[in-house]
């Protein structure tokens, strides 16, 4: 590839929002969206993929697709389930993969895609969109690395969403099947809750951890007993802790589809984010408060520039892992399966 060859990629599975985000952002970063292809062409989400793209062509067979030749890297937000085959698939193919969070549902897909990034020199990365599409949680990280609060001891992660939102179910009617099929999602602390563990493993600047204690449950959807509606976690490694709460319960009476927050606590201050809504506050997303011994300050985020895709185009051309260094990929994802495994299991959960 020359400097002056865009990157071409090609999406296959569309059948969760986070597409948007990950065509977008690659779009807008310079690449050149090629090609599309999915399981089930009549999902809401590959509909309004096709109606916002409907000049990129659309492939009848993702294995197709996926061998075809002129294509540097592969995009899923398949059905979870699906995107460990489709990234092992992708990767000994040549390209290089970006996948939706979860991007595995099991230790043994897992696996195969560590086998396969060893093989073939391709790159894997996850789209963790609740730190990499979040202006606040960017603007975080500068302030940590430039010592604002000191050495982060604890990270609190909170993951609320909503099982009606709008914008998630892509005009359908309503969740798909998948949805309540843990075998198919993974689990909750697998979809939702790697989110937050990327998160606490990125902030302390841990490169492993242990799961100390987890569990999930279903306290409100008992006629569903495959979605788990509620999960917690404790993780600790060598520098830091972290607690983890996710959860389907965000009520209709709030403004967004989930108020998520991260708190970050520092030997000298803390940093407390409020990522998509500042109830009963601020109109917006993005709120950031800083503490430390010098002030109390609200900073706004709007302006943040977000590096996420802009740095896969750079890692596609020059071969680098500047988006997410791998071994941090796979720990996060490692992390996620280990908790949802050993996880007490409450309620109508199954």
């Amino acid at each position: 590839m020359t400097s002056t060859q865009p990157v071409r990629f090609a999406a296959v599975g569309l059948d969760h929002a986070h597409a948007f985000g990950q065509i977008a952002g690659l779009i807008k970063a310079g690449a050149e969206f090629v090609a599309m292809a999915t399981d089930d062409p009549s999902a809401a989400i590959a509909a309004q993929v096709r109606e916002r793209y409907p000049d990129v062509p659309v492939v009848d067979s993702p294995d197709e697709l996926i061998a075809r030749d002129g294509i540097d890297l592969i995009v899923t937000a398949a059905v979870p389930d699906r995107r460990g085959p489709i990234a092992v698939a992708a990767l000994r193919a040549g390209k290089d993969v970006v996948a939706d969070k979860p991007g595995c549902v099991s230790f043994e897909q897992l696996e195969a895609i560590e086998k396969a990034v060893a093989e073939t020199g391709r790159f894997w990365s996850v789209t963790f969109s609740e730190r990499f599409e979040v202006r606040c949680v960017q603007k975080a990280g500068e302030l940590v690395r430039a010592g604002k609060i000191g050495t982060v001891v604890q990270t609190l992660g909170l993951g609320p969403h909503r099982i009606g939102d709008r914008g998630h179910l892509g005009g359908g009617s309503g969740r798909p099947d998948w949805f309540y099929d843990k075998a198919r999602y993974g689990g909750i602390l697998v979809d939702i809750a790697s989110h937050q563990i990327d998160q606490f493993l990125w902030f302390t600047g841990s490169r492993t951890a242990e799961v100390v204690a987890s569990t999930v449950g279903n306290f409100a959807n008992p006629d569903k007993p495959g979605l788990q509606d509620f999960g917690d976690l404790m993780l600790r490694s060598e520098n830091a802790q972290g607690y983890i709460r996710v959860d389907w319960y965000t009520p209709e009476g709030l403004g967004t589809w989930g108020d998520g927050r991260l708190m970050i606590l520092g030997t000298d201050g803390y940093i407390e984010m409020r990522k998509y809504v500042d109830i009963a506050g601020r109109d917006g997303g993005d709120h950031l408060f800083l503490v430390n011994h010098e002030r109390t300050e609200y900073i706004d985020c709007s302006d943040v520039e977000l590096t996420y895709y802009p740095d896969l185009v750079h890692d596609v051309r020059e071969r680098t892992t500047t988006a997410a260094p791998q071994e941090h990929t796979f720990e996060t994802m490692r992390l996620a399966l280990t908790a949802q495994q050993n996880a007490a299991v409450r309620g109508a959960a199954r």
